[in-house]
């Protein structure tokens, strides 16, 4: 049995490296060439370690809902409905302005930019948008049953509308919006949540 050579990159550098390219241009603005310099790998590296650009992007989306959202998972720990609605908030305009990473959110953006030669992609990006959205929803469905809304709340339009603020919010900062304007957003968007 033959054993192949072992990789001579780092697996989550290279990741991360690649995440950064396709938040910047986007899945069909990344050329291989893109990517394979970012990486500091050749392209048959690239396709013996992810299969190909789409694989590669697959793991570059599950590498930015592991690091990079992080909040996600303590605003839905919140002890109330408001208090995961202003975590998520707060925390959404804290993480598309982050001078760390490029401003807005990869899967908002993504969605938007694919073409109909990246369908695939598009309704991956639509697939994890709807996951998001399902985690609220049953957070605040939660909350209704603990008596944490009021009666004639519906969790489900309450999940949506703080889905699309968010998705508004990363619109807004891809096209330059601060994080003082998004924290404005976040507390305007606040004012219509149910105590």
């Amino acid at each position: 049995m033959a054993i192949g050579r072992p990789r001579a990159f780092d697996m989550d550098q290279a990741l991360d490296r690649a995440l950064d390219v396709f938040w910047r241009k986007g899945y069909e603005g990344a050329t291989l060439c893109d990517l394979t310099s970012a990486m500091g790998i050749n392209p048959p590296s690239l396709y013996a370690a992810f299969g190909n650009k789409e694989g590669l992007f697959r793991k570059a989306l599950d590498r930015y809902g592991e690091i990079r959202t992080a909040y996600w998972a303590k605003a839905l720990e919140a002890p109330t409905a408001r208090s995961v609605a202003e975590a998520l908030l707060r925390g959404t305009a804290k993480f598309l302005t982050d001078p760390c990473h490029p401003k807005g959110c990869l899967a908002v953006q993504g969605a938007l930019a694919c073409g109909a030669d990246a369908d695939c992609i598009r309704q991956e990006l639509e697939t994890r948008r709807a996951g998001s959205l399902a985690r609220i929803r049953d957070r605040l469905r939660r909350a209704k049953k603990d008596g944490d809304l009021p009666a004639d709340a519906d969790p489900a339009a309450l999940a949506r509308y703080l889905a699309t603020v968010i998705e508004g919010m990363a619109v807004q900062a891809a096209g330059g919006a601060s994080r003082k304007d998004l924290e404005r957003v976040a507390e305007t968007a606040l004012r219509a949540f149910p105590d």
